[in-house]
């Protein structure tokens, strides 16, 4: 009789919860509803609900994410709330049209997901098959913004992203840091029907001692994104590919080796570019394109270009040397360092960079990746 009374007292309990579960489900939809309505109201007031591209606004996006890290208490971790935010921030902006964003193609890249987490999943990707292609169509309006990579933790710099600064006049509006989980891909029976692997040439470089070890003798074949592979794994006998989470699902491959990274923090960063520059969010980084004056020559020269930043106490994350195409053996420089480019101490270093320099130029000046 007891157990059955406790029983019973178990299942009142449990249906009490239920019900709060209910309550709460219900105010959290209405509270999303009413975020949606402002967001309504600040496309009104820019005129008959503007398109969202012209009252989006990364700097104030990004606030909003650190506040939404500085408030969480858990269970949740800080990655999934920020998720969850992303994802209602993105479809509230998109009622009315939503935002077109260009990445380095096709469907299933690992670009493509850092579109997303950056973007939330409220807007059309549009793929396109090179960096190039990226830059053009961001630069022509036909997409709002482009996202393509900069950088590998294991493999280094994509120098055709930054040669494309040198000439374009896109801004850098943004960052995404994205930790790369490399997989397996197939649909084989096990591992010693794999005869060839296709994937893109960085994911199987940063692969190689997996494959070294335990796929010696199967042939790696480069070629132009992890998705191309995943559709010869797809559609080839003997045909494994290289790549994410997102591969396997657009392409129906089935996940045959989990995280065969060589690196367990194997990350990429990405940027996202725009037309305009920002305003300033609070956690800033500026990157700046400079070149020392023609006729300085001699050791020390980059040094001294670089010294109004020493003096002024800013801090340099990232600096890059690339041809700069003006002639043989004349380089300029992509340099990363904190704070906006329109707030102190950073606007006076760099107004005293730009003397000492024969080219200079503000490429971005962007909120901080937020995890």
């Amino acid at each position: 009789m007891a157990k059955a009374a406790g029983k019973q007292s178990g299942e009142n309990d449990l249906a009490s919860i239920r019900e709060r579960i209910d309550a709460v489900d219900k105010q959290i939809q209405s509270l999303i509803n009413e975020r949606a309505r402002f967001a309504q109201q600040v496309g009104i007031s820019k005129g008959e609900m503007a398109s969202a591209v012209d009252y989006y606004r990364p700097e104030r996006e990004a606030e909003v994410l650190r506040a939404v890290l500085d408030r969480n208490e858990g269970p949740l971790r800080d990655e999934e709330m920020l998720r969850l935010f992303r994802e209602i921030m993105s479809a509230c902006l998109a009622q009315q049209e939503p935002l077109k964003i260009g990445f380095l193609g096709p469907e299933g890249t690992f670009t493509q997901t850092a579109v997303y987490k950056h973007f939330g999943h409220s807007v059309r990707g549009l793929p396109f098959s090179t960096i190039d292609e990226v830059f053009q169509e961001v630069e022509c309006g036909a997409a709002d913004f482009g996202v393509v990579p900069i950088e590998n933790s294991t493999e280094g710099t994509v120098n055709h992203t930054l040669d494309m600064f040198i000439t374009s006049p896109l801004k850098v509006g943004g960052e995404i840091e994205l930790r790369i989980e490399q997989h397996l891909l197939a649909n084989l029976g096990s591992l010693d029907d794999i005869e060839r692997i296709c994937a893109h040439e960085q994911s199987l470089a940063q692969c190689r001692g997996w494959l070294r070890e335990y796929l010696p003798h199967v042939e790696l074949i480069g070629v132009s994104s992890n998705a191309a592979g995943a559709r010869r794994a797809r559609d080839e006998k003997g045909t494994a590919a290289v790549g994410g989470e997102a591969a396997a699902e657009v392409y129906d491959l089935k996940i045959m080796v989990n995280n065969i990274e060589d690196q367990s923090d194997n990350s990429t960063r990405f940027l996202v570019i725009g037309r305009k520059l920002l305003a300033p969010s609070g956690d800033d980084k500026t990157t700046v394109l400079v070149s020392t004056s023609g006729t300085a020559k001699g050791a020390g020269v980059l040094h001294s270009l670089l010294q109004p930043l020493a003096a002024h106490g800013v801090s340099m994350s990232r600096i890059e040397s690339r041809p700069s195409r003006r002639k043989n053996w004349d380089y300029v420089f992509f340099i990363d360092v904190d704070g906006h480019a329109d707030e102190s101490p950073l606007v006076e270093a760099l107004a005293e960079l730009k003397k000492n320099s024969s080219l200079f130029r503000i490429v971005g000046a962007y909120p901080k990746a937020v995890l």
